[in-house]
């Protein structure tokens, strides 16, 4: 019996007891950014390499509306200087697709901030991948998982021999990377994660844990929780949690909020007007009619990327963030992450319809109805999902918990923790959303936020060490996404354009491990340093 088997740039006709257990030197599980650049760089050292991915589609939250890239983006600091190897690559050729080549070049050589310069379309960016995946000949599974077995890794001692998927394949390899968001590698793996907020105490940190004052991202005006408002004993209106406060700086399971990267247009020959999702509740979204009716001003959609297109993040202090909603997220089996995905997703589909029909919010806020009614979904995005994004904003899941754990102390000044084997350079501030919604002082209350102001942090050069785990627990998988990092300092490395700086720097480290038959955490430091530079990767800042 045969079978056709399409592997991204491979077409093949093999048996099915062949294709079914596939042998790479390196194996990337998770196609996302960080993932790809893993593949592609291990790749380009002359090694065959299967990147596996779960969805559809490559990409992972850059490619699923996350069109706005935080290079550049802010007054304080220019952080596209650490932009670099194939993260600066990727940037060059998206330039290339819009025609804005020659001004992308002349800004990177002045050093000239132009942060519209970094911005892309999702069907741009993820052609722009697919292209350079198929140019390196690297072998792309879609659709394919991790089983939900105790089973789903092979390991002789502290390697991993083979990794088995839902779809009956099995992919065997020297090396493999953890690329995705989750960390499902590593947890299926048993090696140490962590999900949630440590205690301040844990690591000697003042940022982590339960926030005793948040004033980032606030509410500015005073909302009434309640579904009767003023008495507690009704009950608690939609977005609002249970329960008080806790004890600042303790330990919790709570998690930085996720939401959809809205890609929206006004253009009314690429607009697809915003639908009631089914089981549309009007209750659902109380508490924006309160907000407005106490004098609060809602988020209005513009456009930021091109094509008259928005990316429209959740920033707002009451936005499209649902705080306190994506617990059982990360640590949940793929039947609970989907549950989570579509209540976020038929939330947020409801919210923008809402917004633009509502009779409450043409009353209290006229002109932003008015607005709101002249955009909708691109028509020309996601169209095999209905207009709407594949995934959703995954800002913090699972993370490895290794020798070296990367903390607020690597980061904060006066006098942050150098770090001796760097290779990578996170350039943002300690950034974790609020996790939370509840009731403080009778009044709604999010909790949790952080943004670190640019005087209080420096540049973070991210320490390999934190890329590998404990060598008696694995001697052959590292991760450029779910790094050995406290809840509050993986808010200063979670951008995608980190994670692609990260995913080139492992997957170097990867094949010298492979080519010296040593644990990836016996790989020489100044010998990878040399390649990272060669490959020009920024290592260091002034």
């Amino acid at each position: 019996m045969l079978k056709h088997i399409i592997t991204g740039s491979v077409f093949c006709l093999l048996p099915v007891w062949v294709a079914a257990q596939l042998h790479y030197d390196v194996v990337v599980y998770g196609g996302t950014p960080g993932g790809i650049t893993a593949a592609i760089q291990v790749a380009k050292m002359g090694k065959s390499v299967a990147l596996i991915e779960t969805t559809a589609h490559v990409g992972g939250i850059m490619t699923n509306g996350l069109g706005v890239t935080d290079i550049d983006s802010q007054k304080a600091f220019q952080n596209s200087v650490s932009v670099g190897g194939l993260a600066l690559e990727y940037y060059r050729r998206i330039a290339k697709i819009y025609g804005r080549e020659a001004e992308f070049e002349e800004a990177w050589r002045t050093r000239t901030k132009k942060h519209a310069l970094w911005s892309h379309e999702p069907g741009v960016g993820e052609k722009v991948l697919m292209d350079w995946l198929a140019e390196n000949k690297v072998s792309v599974f879609t659709r394919s998982r991790l089983i939900e077995k105790r089973n789903a890794v092979s390991m002789k001692g502290t390697t991993i021999r083979r990794i088995r998927m839902e779809d009956g394949r099995t992919f065997s390899a020297g090396i493999f990377i953890d690329a995705t968001y989750e960390g499902d590698l590593l947890a299926a793996t048993g090696i140490s994660t962590v999900i949630g907020r440590e205690a301040n105490a844990q690591y000697n940190e003042t940022l982590n844990g339960v926030r005793g004052e948040t004033t980032h991202a606030q509410f500015s005006v005073k909302v009434d929780p309640y579904k009767v408002q003023g008495r507690p004993e009704s009950g608690l209106i939609h977005t609002i949690q249970a329960g008080d406060i806790g004890t600042p700086g303790a330990a919790d399971k709570h998690l930085q909020a996720y939401c959809f990267r809205a890609v929206l247009t006004p253009v009314p020959e690429n607009r697809v007007p915003f639908r009631e999702p089914p089981g549309y509740n009007r209750s659902t979204y109380e508490i924006y009619v309160r907000y407005l009716e106490a004098g609060g001003h809602l988020l209005w959609p513009w456009v930021s990327v091109p094509n008259s297109k928005s990316d429209l993040g959740a920033w707002h202090d009451l936005s499209h963030n649902l705080y306190g909603m994506n617990v059982d997220y990360p640590g949940g089996s793929y039947a609970t992450r989907r549950r989570v995905y579509d209540e976020h997703r038929f939330f947020t589909e409801g919210l923008f319809y809402f917004l633009a029909n509502d009779t409450a919010v043409k009353r209290l806020a006229p002109d932003m109805q008015k607005e709101w009614a002249s955009w909708g979904l691109a028509k020309d995005e996601f169209k095999d999902n209905g207009n709407w994004p594949h995934q959703f904003y995954v800002r913090d899941a699972r993370r490895m918990v290794s020798e070296y754990v990367i903390t607020e102390h690597h980061i904060l000044k006066p006098n942050p923790t150098p770090v001796e084997d760097p290779v990578g350079v996170a350039f943002w501030p300690p950034d974790v959303h609020s996790v939370r919604r509840i009731v403080k002082d009778g009044f709604a209350y999010n909790e949790g936020f952080v943004f670190e102001p640019f005087g209080n942090w420096r540049p973070l050069p991210v320490a390999y060490r934190a890329l590998v785990p404990r060598k008696n627990e694995c001697t052959n998988l590292l991760t450029p996404t779910c790094p050995s990092s406290t809840h509050i300092a993986y808010g200063a490395i979670r951008l995608e354009w980190t994670f692609m700086v990260l995913g080139q720097s492992v997957a170097t480290a990867a094949v010298m491990a492979l080519e010296e038959g040593k644990p990836v955490q016996e790989v020489d430091y100044l010998q990878l340093k040399t390649k990272l530079q060669e490959q020009g990767q920024v290592l260091s800042l002034p």
